[in-house]
């Protein structure tokens, strides 16, 4: 029998050592003890990665995580579903409270040394591609799927769903509280001002800001 992606055993597996381990405060050694007992779960995670107490983990066997992550309290990664991956680079800090779910065939990366601020969401139905050396400001959404509603008699869950994806190229700054919807790309070394709400592609080099977002200044290198 298969839950999602993983089997039953897998999963019951996955519930006790997350459960036994997960919650060791770190000063009791617990971070040790996560790394090794870990490494049996996930599809992969380096020895250097630190993970606070109180972290949760879903479909592990869909996530990698690089070396010198740092994961704090109440961070939820939540890979379970058909065909998912999760992969996380090197040096990038999840701050408390982000929460990462991949919804169903989807790819949920984030590059190198990106920092992601307390209670980020970052949901992808669509895939998701973040860049390296980025700052996402806390309280940011970043949500990669939207309803079509053809039929206004039709439940919710009966409507079709667009998943063009999200991308956020390198060297990219999000202020707190600021929001990116599906099928937008935001070019490198943008800047998006706090509790923007980012609809269309961004060109690389801009300053945004607003609800919808618009550029008030370029730039743009030759």
């Amino acid at each position: 029998m298969i839950y999602h992606n993983q089997t039953i055993i897998e999963r019951l597996k996955e519930l006790v050592l997350t459960n036994l381990f997960g919650k060791i405060p770190t000063h009791c050694l617990g971070l040790e003890i996560r790394n090794f007992i870990y490494k049996s779960l996930f599809k992969r995670i380096d020895n250097s990665v630190y993970i606070e107490e109180g972290a949760y983990f879903f479909g592990t066997r869909c996530i990698e995580i690089g070396k010198f992550v740092h994961i704090f309290k109440e961070v939820c990664i939540d890979g379970r579903g058909i065909d998912n991956h999760i992969d996380i680079r090197d040096g990038v800090i999840l701050n408390k409270g982000v929460n990462i779910r991949a919804l169903d065939a989807t790819d949920i990366y984030i590059d190198e040394r990106t920092f992601i601020g307390n209670d980020v969401y970052v949901i992808g139905l669509g895939n998701i591609k973040i860049g390296q050396d980025c700052v996402i400001g806390d309280n940011s959404g970043i949500f990669a799927s939207r309803n079509i509603f053809n039929n206004i008699n039709q439940n919710i869950p009966n409507n079709d769903m667009t998943r063009k994806g999200i991308v956020i190229e390198d060297n990219c700054w999000l202020g707190h509280g600021v929001t990116i919807l599906n099928g937008v790309t935001i070019g490198k070394g943008s800047i998006i001002g706090a509790n923007s709400v980012v609809a269309e592609d961004i060109p690389p080099y801009s300053n945004v800001a607003g609800i919808p977002a618009r550029v008030i200044k370029s730039k743009q290198k030759d």
